[in-house]
């Protein structure tokens, strides 16, 4: 996980809730824990995470201070807080010294 992505956790932990995250950003930060983001119907987005779901709009231009909140019980919720910055399906890798 890159500084941005950092930043953009920590806003969406921040209080009181930001209005300045865009929402490109937002879904790098779930696509970089692990999850996945989905176009739905309209202007939704749908967010699944370690098993868990939220659903929201899919503003044009900056994420309402509410759907911040939605998406930041979402990560709270997957088990990932603003301290934590690697993604959850992160395996180390194994060291291969060649002999």
């Amino acid at each position: 996980m890159n500084y941005k992505h950092r930043a953009v956790l920590h806003a969406l932990f921040a209080h009181p809730a930001s209005a300045k995250i865009s929402p490109r950003a937002g879904e790098s930060v779930i696509e970089e824990l692990g999850g996945k983001a989905e176009q739905r119907n309209w202007e939704r987005i749908g967010f699944r995470l370690n098993n868990h779901f939220a659903e929201s709009n899919h503003p044009p231009q900056m994420i309402h201070p509410d759907e911040v909140h939605r998406i930041s019980k979402l990560i709270k919720d997957a088990g990932v807080g603003p301290t934590q910055s690697y993604p959850l399906n992160w395996r180390p890798q194994a060291l291969l010294i060649a002999a």
